[in-house]
């Protein structure tokens, strides 16, 4: 009886979560013309960027479509991308105008509707590894011309790849009660008391850029925590840091000229080089922002209110030498870096070649668990800003797990004053993510 019971009450909750999601579905659908209310006044492209197709790229870029629907080396926005998360592996789909793989048989409706709600042009959820989350917050304005500029490139034949995720979280129809409990489908509004540079600063960052999809903890339901916006988090085997204006493990100690650098060239002498999904970022959207909207964002991220917890930031000289006692493998570590890294580390944390390799104050080197410096040293990094090619070989094949595991040790105790206490087995395991 006790197991009828139970098996009656799943099939209940199945039940009603079908009739939310069909309510759901309809209401979304229905009232899409809901979606044309409250313009935010900090919308758009610059207003000196007038020509229609130029206004849409911007807004694209700035949105970072790219990184999510662009593999490496294939055709633009035609998807194929896939993210690693606990739960299995999603794939971006194609957001060209191709009408039997992408988007070109969407309405401008159908297309606002993704962007604010999360739903697909058939009226079915869309996983929130999609930031709709963030993008409902856009104006229909912007996202209009985000589509226009979409329309306008090459179509790709791309059927979506099937998505790999464990039971129960490829039970789709499932998002509509997450969407019930967590999307608040909210247009921006700007700030009153706080000036227009803060104002398009916070839209640029929230709505637009959506920084707090990679650096807002999430909580188990793998919603984000508003209440600890942008104070870091790990994704994708990378560490997304805290960026709030915590002055010992944000970013509040940076001069404003420093923040600019990092977000513009994805370098800011004595704090660090972007790599991985922020190199990304840096790459496809930050790079080609104007002076203005970069200055807004450091304006904004000024602002952000202090969260402590992740990486010190506090600056820290290289030592000359890796204590004694480290660990047992200090030997092997140094030996490794002086025949494969010192042509571009300079023993002192200085590049030899370009700035982009210093090690000096890199958050990276400080990180006990060294998180982003083993992801780098398996993957290699590549960063390519303002007719720059930043370039780090992959050394994932040329060593073994116990080699990468010393190497990391040693760069950790000699420029970040940390411990090392990596394993093969770490080293192993963070393989797999790759």
């Amino acid at each position: 009886m006790k197991i009828g019971r139970i098996i009656g009450a799943l099939v209940g909750l199945v039940v009603l979560a079908g009739i939310v999601f069909t309510a759901y579905a309809l209401l979304t659908v229905t009232h899409s013309g809901d979606e044309n209310t409250k313009q935010p006044s900090m919308a758009g492209a610059p207003a000196d960027i007038t020509d229609a197709k130029a206004r849409g790229e911007y807004l694209t870029r700035a949105a970072d479509c790219a990184a999510c629907h662009t593999v490496p080396g294939g055709q633009a926005f035609a998807g194929g991308v896939p993210f690693k998360l606990p739960f299995g592996t999603l794939y971006s789909t194609n957001i060209t105008a191709d009408k039997d793989t992408g988007i070109g048989n969407w309405s401008d409706d159908d297309f606002v509707r993704a962007m604010h709600a999360g739903v697909d042009k058939d009226g079915h959820p869309l996983y929130p590894a999609f930031p709709y989350t963030s993008y409902t917050a856009l104006s229909r304005d912007d996202i209009l011309a985000i589509k226009a500029y979409l329309f306008s490139l090459p179509v790709a034949h791309a059927p979506a790849r099937t998505n790999e995720l464990s039971f129960p979280y490829n039970q789709r129809w499932a998002i509509s009660l997450w969407n019930a409990m967590f999307l608040k489908k909210q247009r921006f509004e700007p700030e009153a008391g706080k000036p227009e540079a803060w104002n398009r600063g916070a839209y640029l960052a929230t709505a637009l850029g959506h920084c707090g999809e990679c650096h807002t903890p999430r909580n188990a339901a793998f919603a984000m925590k508003h209440g600890e916006a942008l104070a870091g988090a790990e994704l994708q085997g990378w560490r997304a840091y805290n960026i709030t204006s915590d002055k010992d493990h944000g970013v509040g100690a940076w001069t404003d000229q420093e923040l600019a650098d990092y977000l513009a060239k994805g370098h800011a002498a004595g704090r660090g080089t972007a790599s991985g999904p922020m190199g990304e970022v840096v790459e496809n959207s930050l790079q080609y922002l104007t002076p203005a909207d970069l200055s807004a964002l450091v304006a904004y991220l000024r602002d952000v209110p202090p969260q402590q917890g992740g990486i010190s930031t506090a600056p820290v000289a290289a030592t000359g030498t890796a204590p004694a006692a480290a660990n047992a493998t200090a030997g092997l570590g140094e030996q490794l870096f002086v025949g494969a890294c010192a042509g571009c580390h300079l023993d002192n944390g200085q590049g030899r070649q370009s700035d982009y390799a210093s090690l000096t104050g890199m958050r990276s080197v400080r990180d006990p668990h060294a998180t982003n410096l083993t992801q780098i040293v398996l993957g290699g990094s590549r960063l390519n800003v303002h007719d720059q090619h930043v370039f780090m070989p992959s050394f994932g094949e040329a060593y073994t797990d116990a080699e990468i595991a010393a190497l990391s040790n040693y760069v950790l105790s000699h420029f970040g004053g940390q411990p090392g206490a990596l394993s093969a087995s770490d080293i192993a395991e963070r393989r797999k993510g790759q």
